[in-house]
Order: structure tokens, then C-alpha cells, then sequence
């Protein structure tokens, strides 16, 4: 049987599902002897006119991390869709937007003054103020960089994806999962979540039992004991939003879960689910106590119900009415 070719691509992210692929260790070799890589920038010389040459739909499979930031990532991402049969939104930057989703708080213009602005903040040389410009003209001719976007988008409000493998990065064995139901032609519908429908509690082993909460704490408050559940002792775990697949690492290591995995099926934003799970369990009626319990336990509602998602949920980004950036609210009404 012929080889299969395979690309991965690597857009607005940090680049940790890059190293994910390597994790599922000895089975890269199985990988190998599938498939051709015919396109891997973090791994191996490429260039995008050897893509452009391809036939359209001759890659068998590209696997594509990072959100679209500039005009690069957003060709890329419409080239690649092009040439593959099956393109994977691979880990959570591509899913929901992830950390550079949070960048959707701000402008262009604010997100460039914060490195680019002299001053004590940024620690920068700038006297003249200089930017990243789309084109600049020197006497060699025109140089051109990418243009910077003012809203990061995921990679499905860029381009048509066929599966997303949700994980930040994805656990190793879900990447062999995905790649094996590839391989052996299992996948499920087109467009569906590779992974469980289920929530990170369901796969936790600590003692529950009736969620009552008075105060949260930062993590650096308390040192949580080992066996009770970590939202019982008021932290925010995120584990009763967020879609299974990790086996619950970090409440096994005594710490809350964060929502890397994303929400479940059927669920239009996380963030306003992780509120409403929250304030189902915070133990007031009095809106002064609630505000209270919130803005001490919950300084940054933004990173904490939106960390990987904002790109994504409906919020999306704070709004401009008029061109004047907006606060996003914080969400003390969702608990009363």
C-alpha cells in the first residue's frame, strides 16, 4: 500500500503540539512508515511553493495548531485546506484561541504600545515611535511582513475544519487515537470532537460532596488537601466544564484543572457554562456577599472563565461601539 502524506502546521501558538507529536515516542517510527511528511516547518526544511504545487486534495491529512493572527496564518490556513483531505484543528489555540486568544481584550493598537511604546513598561528604545509596517520600501526594493490582524480568530472561523483534537497541548495518546482512526479509516462524523463526551470530574478521583462555597481562594493561598474535591475547598476547577481526555492530571497533582480541554458537545461557550456551574455552588442569596465572593476569589473573570476560549465564545472580543474599546464585564449577575 502507497504511503499516506502528511502536514503539520504550526500558526499562532507557542508551539508545545509541535513537540506533542514527538510524545507518542517509539510509535513516530509507525508514523513514518505511514506516512510521507511532505510538509513540517518546525521539523524539516519546507517551502510553501512545494505546497503550492501540490494537487489539490493530495495530502492525506494536515494536523494544524495555532489560532489565525496575521494575513500568513490565514493563507496558510486556506492553502492548506486546499490541499488536504482531512484537516485537523490540532490542540486548543486552533480550536478556541487559547492564551493569544486572550489578546482579543485589546486593540492592535494597544497590543503594539504595550512592546513596541518607549517607556519604564516595555524597557524599549523607541525614540521615533518606529511599528511593524505591511510593506517598506528600501533601496533594494519592497520589503513586506504579514499584516497583523486586530482579532485573532480560530482556525474554523478561518476555514471549513474536519475534526478538532482539543488539549493544550493534546495528551499523547489522543494523538495516536486521532492518527489511528486516520489510519484504519474510523473517524468519527465529519466535524465532531475527536475524544470523550464526558467531563474531566467523571475521570477525577477525589471524594465529592455537596458544593457549598463561602470564599474562593487563589492557589497560592491554601495547600488543598489530596483526596477532597479541589472545588469543595474553593478553588476554581475548572473540571466540571471541561471536556474529558486528560485523565484529571492536574487534580491529581493537587491542582485545579484549568479547561485546556474545552467545552463538551452541545455547549456554545465555556466560559458562560464554567459560570453557571460555579454559581450553582456558591452558598448566598445576598448579591452584596455573592459580589463579594466573586471579585475577592475571581480578580481576572476574563483569564479565568475565558483562558483558552475567548477567541471562540460568543463574546469573541470586547466590543468597539463608536471605535472605544469596552470593558469585558466581569460576571457577578450569572451568580445571583
Amino acid at each position: 500500500m502507497s504511503k499516506g502524506k502528511l502536514a503539520i502546521y504550526w500558526a499562532a501558538s507557542c508551539g508545545g503540539c509541535e513537540i506533542a507529536v514527538l510524545a507518542i515516542d517509539e510509535k513516530i517510527l509507525k508514523v513514518a512508515e505511514l506516512f510521507d511528511i511532505v510538509f513540517w516547518p518546525c521539523a524539516a526544511d519546507g517551502k510553501v511553493r512545494d505546497v503550492e504545487k501540490l494537487p489539490d486534495g493530495s495530502i492525506d491529512v494536515c494536523l494544524f495548531n495555532g489560532g489565525i493572527r496575521t494575513s500568513e496564518q490565514e493563507y496558510m490556513a486556506q492553502l492548506l485546506r486546499r490541499k488536504s483531505k482531512v484537516l485537523v484543528s490540532f490542540g486548543s489555540c486552533a480550536s478556541e484561541g487559547c492564551i493569544p486568544g486572550l489578546s482579543n481584550v485589546n486593540t492592535k493598537r494597544e497590543i503594539f504600545d504595550a512592546v513596541y511604546k518607549q517607556g519604564e513598561m516595555t524597557h524599549c528604545e523607541n525614540p521615533q515611535d518606529l511599528r511593524p509596517q505591511p510593506h517598506t520600501k528600501v533601496p533594494e526594493g519592497t520589503l513586506y511582513l504579514p499584516v497583523f490582524y486586530d482579532t485573532l480568530r480560530t482556525l474554523d472561523q478561518t476555514v471549513e475544519v474536519d475534526y478538532s483534537l482539543p488539549g493544550c497541548p493534546p495528551e499523547a495518546e489522543n494523538i495516536w487515537a486521532a492518527l489511528t482512526a486516520i489510519i484504519e479509516n474510523k473517524l468519527p462524523p465529519k466535524g465532531a470532537v475527536i475524544g470523550r463526551n464526558t467531563t474531566v470530574c467523571d475521570e477525577c478521583p477525589r471524594k465529592r460532596n455537596e458544593k457549598k462555597i463561602k470564599k474562593f481562594y487563589r492557589t497560592w493561598q491554601i495547600q488543598p488537601d489530596e483526596e477532597t474535591c479541589l472545588l469543595e475547598q474553593g478553588l476554581v476547577c475548572c473540571g466540571v466544564a471541561t471536556r474529558a481526555g486528560c485523565k484529571a492530571l492536574c487534580p491529581q497533582v493537587n491542582s485545579p484543572c484549568i479547561g485546556c480541554h474545552g467545552a463538551n458537545d452541545g455547549v456554545a461557550d465555556f466560559g458562560a457554562r464554567l459560570m453557571s456551574a460555579l454559581a450553582s455552588v456558591i452558598d448566598s442569596n445576598d448579591p452584596e456577599e455573592i459580589d463579594r465572593i466573586i471579585h475577592e476569589g475571581i480578580p481576572d473573570p476574563v483569564g479565568t472563565f475565558y483562558r483558552f476560549s475567548l477567541a471562540r465564545s460568543l463574546l469573541r472580543r470586547s466590543k468597539k461601539p463608536n471605535g472605544v474599546e469596552v470593558e469585558v464585564h466581569r460576571p457577578a449577575a450569572a451568580a445571583r
